[in-house]
């Protein structure tokens, strides 16, 4: 029988509850025997159709609370606060031994045995929590297939794409809602194509909902639509005359705002002379590849949260072989590159990157426990960043490489 969150309204965990946590950590690279752990009892699907989901669901849960006990960019790594969350990281991500992880934080196997304890009953403490308060929200008040678990579905697809293409296959879209309200479209697009690299399917929807809030929201005769490349970015606006007297009533709802997230884009509405909205789409063109080469599932994923704000595409390789072939076929702006990996090394995948003239111009960011920022260097590494590794850490190496 389970025994979760749905059996009790108390904030503090059972103790079967944090055995069942640990037993997931334990397993957490294990998706077959995480699909059938008692964790995913209770546990609402996000894609029924996907048998993996609970699974993966459970151990994107127990990552999310892993970096919620983070103490924060600038702790020391040995300080005494950031103990638990760094012995979690190291066991559990890292798969370290005990010993081994008491080592590097310069404390008694007593003393770690002790704190990774109470990690794993903080951990069961915030998903305790978290399934207490989803448990008490109505069916109704709980949005499964909300904007954020369906951008969870959706790999990355962004490719070469016409801009102005897309623009008017939006407006095909959204004519029958206009021909209805008797709206009419003055559609200015350049003579040459506008090409950015970019996820149609989402800019797509993006122009479909922007000309769906003015045609609904017009109260003149006409919607004009006008798109301009730039030095820097490309811009679409939408203008249109406006009944709301309202300053702030531009239209750009919550969605609109997650889609242009997404994309890496902004959007913002502001009021025109005599009672007109604008609605400006600012197109950034520059979204660059981060290739992930890391054996480490879990922590795939989480350098993957870590870069889910920015804009930048995602890719990852389980393996060096995999890897390689990646950083030939997407061309990657950067990589992160782990070195203890079975099979092909990450010393020997960092070597022939760089005797590769198609790949050796790629900074590389040798990620791992390892601590030899040397030979990292010596290898051609542009910055070397030791396990467990921190978002601000991860950010400020990109930034410093120019990348995001």
């Amino acid at each position: 029988m389970s025994d979760g969150p749905l059996q009790g309204s108390s904030d503090v965990p059972s103790d079967a509850f944090v055995g069942q946590v640990k037993d997931a950590l334990e397993h957490l690279y294990d998706l077959r025997y995480l699909q059938q752990h008692a964790l995913t009892n209770g546990l609402a699907s996000e894609e029924p159709d996907s048998p993996e989901l609970p699974g993966k669901r459970v151990r994107r849960e127990l990552l999310q609370a892993i970096e919620t006990l983070s103490p924060g960019e600038d702790v020391p790594f040995r300080a005494a606060h950031a103990r638990v969350h760094n012995l979690l990281t190291l066991h559990y991500l890292e798969k370290v031994t005990i010993q081994e992880a008491a080592y590097q934080l310069g404390i008694s196997v007593r003393q770690a045995q002790r704190n990774l304890r109470e990690g794993e009953r903080s951990v069961a403490t915030i998903l305790w929590v978290r399934r207490s308060v989803q448990s008490e929200q109505s069916p109704s008040t709980v949005d499964l297939s909300s904007f954020r678990a369906e951008m969870a579905r959706l790999k990355s697809r962004a490719r070469q794409t016409d801009i102005g293409e897309l623009v008017e296959r939006a407006w095909g879209a959204v004519a029958p809602l206009a021909q209805k309200r008797g709206i009419r479209l003055d559609l200015h697009l350049p003579t040459k194509p506008i090409v950015l690299q970019i996820d149609p399917m989402l800019a797509e929807q993006l122009f479909v909902d922007l000309l769906s809030v003015a045609v609904v929201k017009a109260s003149g005769v006409s919607v004009r639509v006008g798109l301009s490349g730039e030095a820097d970015e490309t811009v679409l606006t939408v203008g249109f005359a406006s009944r709301s007297a309202e300053s702030d009533e531009t239209g750009i709802g919550p969605t609109v705002k997650r889609l242009a997230d997404q994309l890496g884009w902004s959007v913002r509405g502001e009021r025109g002379g005599e009672g007109d909205i604008i609605l400006r789409t600012h197109m950034i063109p520059r979204c660059p590849t981060i290739l992930i080469i890391d054996d480490n599932e879990g922590l795939v994923e989480l350098l993957m949260r870590y870069l889910s704000q920015r804009a930048c595409r995602v890719i990852a390789a389980e393996d060096g072989h995999n890897g390689l072939r990646l950083a030939q076929e997407a061309a990657p702006e950067a990589i992160v590159l782990d070195v203890m990996m079975p099979g092909m090394s990450g010393w020997e995948v960092l070597q022939r990157l760089q005797n590769d003239p198609q790949t050796a111009h790629i900074p590389v960011v040798v990620c791992s426990v390892v601590a030899n920022p040397e030979l990292v260097q010596a290898l051609g590494a542009s910055v070397f960043l030791p396990k467990p590794v921190r978002q601000q850490d991860v950010l400020d190496a990109l930034r410093r490489l120019d990348v995001v």
